[in-house]
């Protein structure tokens, strides 16, 4: 199996891009307004190719994010509502300290899922 970057435009090889149960999302390293339009953009478009083939987790691993502004929480926020449409719960993987911090601060922690 191949591991896919979203937002980026590039592939890696890290861990399974999904298994029968499960996609999973490499959130950039900034998720700010600069960067969010494409991975929204790119994001949705696996959540419906994964709600489509039956998926039951969205997994968002936030290993490498370094920054998130109030942009790139609006991002997780709406792929976790779009997500919830199609009967996915939504997890976020590898939260750095700093950004659970943050979920926590805006009270939009209980909408996640968490996974080390």
């Amino acid at each position: 199996m191949r591991a896919v970057a979203i937002g980026r435009g590039e592939e890696s090889t890290m861990y399974p891009l999904s298994e029968a149960d499960r996609v999973v999302l490499q959130a950039p390293e900034r998720l700010v307004s600069e960067h969010r339009l494409d991975f929204r953009r790119d994001a949705l478009e696996r959540l419906s190719k994964a709600a489509a083939s039956g998926a039951k987790r969205l997994m968002i691993d936030l290993r490498e994010t370094r920054e998130v502004d109030a942009s790139g929480l609006g991002v997780l926020v709406l792929l976790q509502k779009r997500a919830r449409e199609q009967y996915l719960a939504t997890c976020l993987t590898h939260t750095p300290p700093t950004v659970r911090h943050l979920l926590h601060l805006t009270q939009l922690e209980g909408l996640f899922e968490f996974e080390e």
